[in-house]
């Protein structure tokens, strides 16, 4: 490591503590972005295929200068009328099927997807005056205090809540019910979905009624999955049954990351009673989102009321909308859906030369690869999967790890990663799986 890197390296570990961690043996010094690409202070380039935070590029100049406009003008709060917030509103409110398409009308603004997860259990909360809480194993959701205990990833399952009850998440690769044909595939859903109503027995038996059931709907830190037909409008139906509310955390899979739809939940064919929204939102800048139906927000305002400093300021509206005019006017969701499909087929290629290459899951631009020792037992490979991820990195390629086994390489750039981004990536990755085998 270069002796200015080490240096900011110690200052950083002074300065910011032990708990803040970086990526990769040798970390990386960015200065610099630009669409999907990242670069250090000597001018190489990294192919970024892990950020879906910068979601329209690394510094797109339609956002930056919006923000930059905006900024300019006026930054306040949400206690005075502003134009641009309100037809932020409309206009995200219109991605899911509202104002006038559709139930899910009502923006609430924050900064983070913590925030909008946790301002999504108060709310529940509130309005089913219950207090239990279902989630998938290996979740993450957020990291204030009330969210952290419902990111079972993150601490262990002796100290969690009794409150909270977790079930299987749908994995049809290593999960109990296991086939991928295409009836089974039919029935793996509905299976999954019966678990919940485990939960809602569980929870009963330790007093407590379900407010919500809440899932990331790219099951991100469980490796990346995809939801099995069925399985949510099955498992919203038995979380209403028992007087609670379905939401849908598309801090992941939402702003037309799977290709598909604006929003990952929309895959399935259902409605959630709740939404919350982060980081794809604002290119970077810290924009999120709850949204929900009229009806939940009048009776959640009869008891609260709600107010973020910063969250939905004119500045942060001014980017939003900035970040859906990109995505509109450069047909965004179309490239995801084709880059995606080009990609997948070459992991599947990939796959099928390597014995080390178990699974190949996931859609659009978020997929994940899973590592194992050899396919018959599906044993979890995790060194394998760190060392060609540090060997991407070496070879400027940046993607990270993920799962339970933490054996599967997560592969979630930004949108506007295209084509000719995917083969360079394959190639490398290649190269990487045959050098570490």
């Amino acid at each position: 490591m270069p002796a200015a890197e080490h240096s900011l390296l110690q200052r950083r570990q002074r300065a910011l503590g032990p708990a803040y961690s970086l990526f990769y043996e040798r970390p990386v010094h960015l200065v610099r972005g630009e669409g999907a690409w990242l670069y250090d202070p000597e001018g190489r380039r990294y192919l970024d295929c892990y950020n879906n935070v910068a979601s329209v590029g690394h510094c797109h100049p339609r956002v930056v200068e919006a923000l930059s406009r905006q900024a300019a003008t006026l930054n306040t709060h949400t206690r005075y009328l502003h134009e641009g917030v309100v037809k932020y509103a409309e206009r995200l409110a219109a991605t899911l099927g509202g104002p006038q398409g559709g139930p899910l009308s009502v923006c609430m603004f924050v900064c983070t997807g913590t925030e909008a997860n946790d301002l999504a259990l108060r709310i529940a909360r509130a309005v089913t005056g219950n207090q239990g809480v279902i989630v998938t194993e290996d979740a993450y959701h957020g990291n204030s205090t009330a969210v952290f205990e419902l990111s079972t990833e993150e601490y262990p399952a002796a100290e969690r809540p009794d409150y909270l009850r977790a079930v299987e998440a749908p994995c049809t690769y290593r999960g109990r019910f296991r086939d991928r044909s295409a009836q089974g595939s039919e029935a793996a859903g509905p299976r999954y979905a019966a678990l919940v109503e485990e939960g809602v027995e569980a929870l009963a038996a330790r007093g407590h009624r379900p407010a919500l059931f809440i899932t990331d709907n790219a099951f991100s830190s469980n490796g990346v999955l995809t939801a099995p037909p069925g399985y949510l409008s099955e498992a919203y139906r038995i979380v209403r049954a028992a007087g609670g509310l379905a939401v849908a955390d598309e801090v992941q899979s939402g702003l037309c990351r799977l290709g598909e739809h604006y929003w990952g939940f929309q895959d399935s064919g259902v409605i959630p009673d709740i939404v919350t929204m982060g980081k794809p939102l604002g290119d970077g800048h810290p924009l999120a989102a709850v949204v929900t139906t009229p009806e939940i927000a009048a009776t959640f305002a009869r008891r609260y009321g709600y107010f973020n400093t910063f969250g939905g300021n004119p500045v942060s509206a001014a980017v939003g909308l900035a970040v859906l005019d990109v995505i509109e006017d450069e047909g965004i969701l179309q490239h995801v859906h084709a880059t995606g499909s080009f990609l997948r087929q070459g992991l599947e290629d990939l796959a099928e030369q390597c014995e080390q290459v178990g699974d190949v899951r996931g859609k659009g631009l978020f997929y994940g690869v899973e590592l194992v020792r050899e396919r018959a037992s599906r044993q979890p490979d995790a060194v394998a999967a760190a060392r060609i991820r540090e060997h991407l990195r070496e070879n400027g390629v940046l993607l990270g790890t993920s799962g339970p086994h933490d054996n599967v390489l997560k592969i979630r750039p930004p949108l506007v990663f295209g084509r000719e981004h995917a083969a360079l990536l394959l190639d490398r990755l290649q190269a990487a799986v045959e050098t570490i085998a």
